[in-house]
């Protein structure tokens, strides 16, 4: 299991799902599928960003801050930043499986299964 310590191991983990490859996203190569990224180096040395619906980002933010925070920049955008070297990588990966989820076409979900 990776332990999502730096943006490579999360690449790295993100280049195993399905149909992803790396590609440009505002300039910087970003693991993507269906053309879509779906996690993103940030700005803040120390976290990358990924895509989740604003309900999950809430959850998130509220259950683990030392993981799921956002700046001001994020704020109201349906995406949530994530620390490098979680103590739950196990949660970091459902997140990354998520917006992968969401970002896949609809033959690739079904190849997948159910939203993790």
């Amino acid at each position: 299991m990776p332990t999502f310590d730096n943006w490579d191991e999360v690449i790295a983990f993100a280049l195993s799902l399905p149909g992803t490859s790396m590609a440009p996203h505002f300039g910087t190569p970003c693991p993507k599928v269906n053309s879509k990224a779906f996690a993103t180096p940030s700005r803040e040395s120390d976290s990358f960003h990924v895509p989740t619906p604003h309900q999950e980002k809430e959850i998130l933010i509220e259950t683990d801050p030392d993981t799921f925070w956002q700046t001001d920049h994020y704020r109201g955008w349906p995406g949530v930043l994530v620390r490098f070297g979680s103590v739950d990588p196990e949660r970091v990966e459902q997140v990354i499986r998520r917006a992968w989820w969401d970002k896949a076409s609809r033959s690739e979900r079904k190849a997948y299964g159910p939203r993790p």
